[in-house]
């Protein structure tokens, strides 16, 4: 029995799912979700990603636009842009593709997004939502956190919680390594491993016996954005890893921050780069923007 989480097949599952959900509040209220994406510049892997998310959109009968902007375009332009949507009751679901021009503050333009329609999760209201969420939980042992309608919770993470779900994956209880502290990833992925009653340890490059850390986990995330930080020696048997990182090498090929080949003789369960984590980032945030939609329509 192989022990790769396939990431594909999870991913698209969760679209059928988003299919249904559309095609349902569609027959209810007589309209579709619409999910509108600012592209700045001329970034290829951000072209292709926003190309990818229009694609699924399409496929799911999610309404969906790109907004493309010069490289140049200043600040106040865009944000003035962001705020036309934020007032927009047709759009529900609204991001900026990332990496902005160095020119443009990502924050300041992440955090101009409306609560109700950030997809991404990255709002500070939608983090202090995920942060203060509650524990407790009506199902023993636990399957699902009961996430209210419209709360959106960034992609990534989620989609992480997706794959373990689907999986079965016992978390109550475990000890979860976080390698990695970002706020896309390392951070609300500890959140919501927390909330599902996991012990959670955070660390980072410069933690000190990482191999030690890691070798404790029964759940290990790898999100640092090092290739093959995390040795495969270091994985207990028996151990869930989920490895979040996408690096190219000088070939072209890609590779995770965990060490594939010799990790995956120790873990039970383990995500392949690619193939893994990556395909579930779309399918989470389609979700979310159905979400969204949905709420704004009740």
């Amino acid at each position: 029995m192989s022990n790769i989480i396939d990431g594909k097949a999870i991913a698209q599952s969760v679209r059928e799912d988003v299919a249904k959900g559309v095609e349902a509040l569609k027959k209810k209220t007589g309209k579709v979700p619409k999910l509108s994406v600012i592209l700045v510049g001329e970034d290829p892997a951000s072209k292709v990603y926003v190309g990818h998310k229009s694609k699924f959109a399409a496929e799911l009968g999610i309404d969906s636009d790109t907004i493309k902007l010069p490289e140049d375009t200043p600040q106040d332009e865009l944000l003035g842009i962001i705020d036309k949507l934020n007032a927009d009751k047709g759009v529900h679901g609204l991001l900026v593709q990332l990496p902005v021009p160095k020119h443009l503050d990502t924050e300041t333009v992440t955090q101009r997004i409306a609560s109700e329609k950030d997809v991404d999760g990255i709002t500070y209201i939608n983090f202090g939502k995920l942060l203060s969420a509650d524990y407790r939980r009506k199902d023993d042992p636990p399957k699902k956190p009961p996430i209210p309608e419209g709360n959106l919770e960034p992609c990534t993470p989620s989609g992480v919680m997706e794959m373990l779900y689907r999986h079965d994956v016992e978390i109550q209880g475990k000890l979860a390594v976080i390698v990695g502290r970002s706020n896309i990833v390392g951070k609300p992925i500890s959140m919501m491993l927390m909330r599902e009653h996991a012990t959670v340890m955070m660390c980072h490059s410069r933690t000190k016996d990482l191999d030690k850390m890691v070798g404790m986990a029964d759940i290990v995330v790898a999100a640092t954005g090092k290739a093959e930080m995390i040795k495969g020696s270091w994985v207990k048997k028996g151990a869930v890893v989920i490895d979040v990182g996408v690096n190219r090498m000088e070939d072209g090929k890609l590779k995770g921050d965990v060490e594939f080949e010799e990790a995956k003789k120790n873990a039970s369960l383990i995500t392949p780069v690619p193939g893994g984590v990556g395909p579930m980032t779309i399918a989470m945030l389609l979700k979310n923007t159905l979400s969204a939609a949905t709420k704004a329509m009740s």
